[in-house]
């Protein structure tokens, strides 16, 4: 049988499945049973049709078409960051398909898949904290769609990313903290898989280790930062013998419930704690006290993110190299750690 004339109907005719099955299989619907999907997807890789089908289309012509895939549209960040890329790309003529992995890895891979079979262009994407596995990633190298990371990243070979100096950013916020007399610092972390965390929570430390302050192992609290790991996080801070005088936190979703919490069981800020976050969140400016944060400039990146991964698309006769783009960020100060003001 010629692969590049292989049709759903073929498939069908051989696994007996009807046509329709084959068809929703190959396009990811939830509405077949995974192992049907999974029998029909290893036939179709046998017989190359899904393959040969998406690598003679994206040879013979482009859709103008870029996914994009964040963790979650809702944060300040990647709404930013979004309408940078959809105001590049619009200018440059392409259309975007946005999607949310819900930091979940199963959703992310899903959505992968998805859109390779709506064939876009290119991919930017932010992976999801669960990712730890990258073989998805690697299917869109291998069926020639490029990619381009944005904040979050993963550390694979040849890869283009846009990023920001996270260990950088880190090591100034906590150097903040040191500057407004706080000496015992605990850090609220994100997951050790990303790499974005892992250099926030090396930025802290050796922001310790520069000003001579003792690294302590059990005042890093790591979660996957939301809202009420704030308050988790701080009640099993106090439980420790130490009094903790700074706290400097991975996102500002988690530092904000831990000003909520705090406020609660009466301990003042920036007097009793000095707080800095991480992305200037819109509620950052607005919650009392004031958050003090790094500002994380989202449509710049998205912008960056952009224009690098359109020039990879329009330049695929060519060996593009890969390249990463770093972003400055800027500290903001506000009321949440102005001891000194």
């Amino acid at each position: 049988m010629d692969n590049n004339q292989v049709t759903i109907h073929d498939i069908a005719a051989i696994l007996k499945i009807d046509s329709s099955t084959v068809s929703r299989a190959l396009n990811n619907s939830p509405r077949v049973a995974k192992k049907t999907k999974d029998k029909i997807l290893k036939k179709a890789a046998e017989l190359g049709y899904q393959r040969n089908h998406l690598a003679s289309n994206l040879r013979k012509s482009k859709n103008f078409t870029l996914g994009v895939i964040v963790p979650r549209i809702s944060r300040h960040f990647f709404s930013t960051a979004i309408a940078g890329i959809e105001e590049t790309a619009f200018k440059a003529g392409y259309t975007v398909i946005i999607c949310q992995s819900l930091e979940s890895f199963e959703r992310e891979k899903s959505i992968v898949e998805t859109l390779l079979a709506n064939r876009v262009d290119g991919v930017l994407i932010s992976i999801s904290m669960e990712t730890k596995n990258y073989d998805h990633l690697l299917g869109l190298k291998q069926r020639n769609i490029p990619y381009v990371f944005f904040d979050r990243h993963c550390n694979i070979n040849e890869n283009s990313n846009v990023l920001i100096d996270d260990f950088d950013a880190a090591f100034n916020a906590t150097q903040h903290l040191i500057d407004q007399k706080s000496t015992t610092i605990a850090h609220f972390a994100g997951p050790q898989n990303l790499e974005i965390y892992k250099n926030r929570f090396k930025g802290y430390k050796s922001a310790l280790e520069k000003n001579n302050i003792v690294f302590k192992e059990e005042l890093v609290f790591t979660s996957s930062l939301m809202e009420n790991d704030g308050k988790l996080n701080v009640q099993k801070m106090m439980n420790l013998s130490y009094k903790i005088d700074g706290l400097f936190c991975a996102n500002d979703v988690i530092a904000i419930g831990a000003i909520k919490y705090l406020k609660e069981i009466n301990i003042k800020i920036p007097e009793d704690i000095a707080i800095v976050g991480f992305s200037n969140e819109s509620i950052s400016s607005v919650i009392e006290p004031a958050l003090s944060t790094i500002n994380q400039p989202g449509l710049e990146i998205g912008v960056a993110a952009t224009e690098l991964l359109i020039a990879k698309i329009t330049n695929e006769g060519e060996k593009l190299k890969n390249e990463t783009i770093i972003i400055k960020t800027s500290l903001i100060e506000r009321k949440s750690s102005l001891r000194n003001s």
